[in-house]
């Protein structure tokens, strides 16, 4: 248990959040273009957020009990993006590259800005026959389920057991309290043109080593095969109603060169729908997953992961009125021991309220209640209250 923790401190900063932040440059605002000649782009996005955030802790045991302030950024990460894009006759090529800041210099971090790059990717595409992604973007597991977050640009979860009250990275807003992270990682992704609706994405990625035995120096972990992810999405429309629909998946096995060691097939499933009539939309996803960690699906820092199952949900709702948005929010987690080593269940509740002042710049405040309970021993509950405003300004 230990061990797992001390992974989840050190190996989720800013990066653990970052995939989210494309979807703000892609719906939320424009880009700004700086060359559009001779069928040839070149543009910028960014988004720039910081909250004050209250957390009031209490956990087993109470030597942890505290009440915290921070000033720090939220779920989203700061960043900033690059794109590309030329028409060559057939076939457009284009790509991407970003870069994710945390500004959580604090005490540990001194002046460290943790300047990570979590997309560097180009592409391939035509009307025709679809898309081909070639480089390092977020999975496939997962993606829509976090995607369409009605919390997305809030604050959400920070729990102290896992490190996070006093963390130098972002927030984890629903991750391990709904769905797992779609950590970025390199792949090749064909993704199909929308047909009525239906689009089929499908990639083989970097696999990632499950069966590391610690206590062993002549031993190797290793795959013989690619990690696999898909997505099938679908939207229509329904009695006046927009609906969005997903499912998605991963499978990966995980060998070891000690015979001792039991291989890990690694299999998870993911779903959603969100459907949005006039003002309000309501939102409901999940996952279930075997040999997979619930809160991010890379296995950052080689955890020796176990034939365990985690499954969980997230139910929100949102009314947006004028230039103001209320969102609802509810998940849970329930992991039989590849979070922590040992049986527990991650649940947290929120409220926030989104001001839009202009295109660019909205207001944000959020109460968030996050509970652990383990189901073997008491001594990783959890009880923490966040309270956290902030703004967040984008183009």
């Amino acid at each position: 248990m230990q061990n797992n923790k001390k992974t989840l401190i050190t190996s989720l900063p800013l990066a653990l959040a970052s995939a989210i932040a494309m979807s703000v440059s892609q719906s939320a605002v424009a880009e700004i273009m700086l060359y559009d000649r001779d069928d040839t782009t070149f543009s910028v996005d960014g988004y720039f957020n910081t909250f004050y955030v209250s957390s009031d802790v209490d956990r087993a045991g109470e030597q942890f009990d505290r009440d915290q302030s921070r000033v720090k950024m939220g779920f989203l990460p700061n960043y900033i993006g690059f794109n590309f894009g030329k028409q060559l006759e057939q076939v457009k090529v284009g790509g991407r590259s970003s870069f994710w800041v945390t500004i959580n210099d604090s005490d540990t971090n001194g002046t460290e800005t943790g300047i990570d790059v979590r997309q560097f990717y180009g592409t391939a595409s035509s009307d025709r026959w679809g898309e081909v992604l070639f480089g390092k973007d977020f999975g496939l597991f997962g993606r829509s389920n976090i995607f369409l977050d009605e919390m997305l640009a809030g604050y959400g979860q920070v729990s102290d057991t896992l490190g996070l009250v006093d963390f130098g990275g972002v927030s984890f807003g629903n991750i391990g309290t709904g769905y797992p992270y779609p950590f970025p990682t390199s792949q090749i992704t064909y993704r199909s043109p929308v047909m009525n609706g239906l689009r089929v994405a499908a990639g083989i990625m970097d696999p990632v080593d499950t069966t590391d035995d610690a206590s062993s120096a002549l031993d190797e972990a290793y795959q013989d095969s690619p990690r696999f992810e898909t997505e099938v999405t679908y939207q229509f429309d329904l009695s006046g109603a927009q609906i969005y629909s997903w499912v998605n998946g991963m499978q990966q096995t995980s060998k070891n060169t000690d015979s001792t060691v039991e291989e890990i097939d690694s299999k998870g499933i993911g779903y959603g729908v969100q459907a949005k009539v006039g003002a309000f939309s309501v939102t409901a996803s999940g996952f279930k997953a075997e040999g997979i960690n619930p809160f991010y699906t890379n296995n950052a820092g080689k955890a020796q992961l176990r034939d365990v199952d985690s499954d969980g949900y997230l139910l929100q709702g949102s009314y947006t009125f004028g230039k103001n948005r209320i969102a609802l929010s509810a998940g849970k987690t329930k992991d039989d021991g590849n979070g922590l080593g040992t049986a527990a269940d991650y649940e947290t509740r929120g409220i926030a309220y989104f001001r839009t002042i202009n295109d660019n710049l909205k207001l944000v405040a959020e109460v968030n209640r996050f509970e652990l309970t383990g189901r073997d021993t008491d001594a990783i509950d959890e009880d923490t209250r966040t309270y956290a405003i902030g703004a967040a300004l984008s183009f």
